[in-house]
């Protein structure tokens, strides 16, 4: 098939079911790690935390997270993470549709879910009429 009518067929619809599983995919990934990495990572700074609870100084916080690399970056992980899955639906919301970059990739994967057919793990969710 020619790869211009093959984007014909994708509908609206398929592309924002896809676009729903990818925040949903997001939005897992970010819960799973405030509950994985970051009770890790304020375990290992229940020293810092104690400390801070007495004489709580920027000092004492900087030194608690230089002193607990691992910790830092686990913590760090979870922030970032949560502010760039908010950054990136922000986006979405705020020009009320999506770019042309990003209809061209949906459309793409939607494209690929279908030539694959049921043997792709999203196919029943995407391209299959679910009323």
């Amino acid at each position: 098939m020619n790869k211009n009518i093959e984007s014909e067929l994708v509908t609206p619809k398929e592309i924002q079911k896809l676009y729903q599983l990818t925040i949903y995919g997001r939005w897992i990934l970010v819960c799973l790690s405030w509950i994985l990495i970051l009770p890790w990572g304020l375990w290992e700074l229940r020293e810092t935390i104690s400390l801070c609870q007495e004489y709580c100084t920027w000092s004492g916080i900087r030194l608690g997270l230089e002193f607990n690399p691992w910790a830092a970056l686990g913590l760090s992980f979870c922030i970032v993470f949560t502010t760039s899955v908010l950054v990136w639906q922000s986006s979405y919301i705020l020009r009320g549709d999506f770019s042309e970059k990003q209809k061209y990739y949906l459309t793409q994967k939607v494209t690929q879910i279908r030539q694959k057919g049921k043997k792709y793990w999203l196919y029943s969710f995407v391209c299959e009429d679910n009323n």
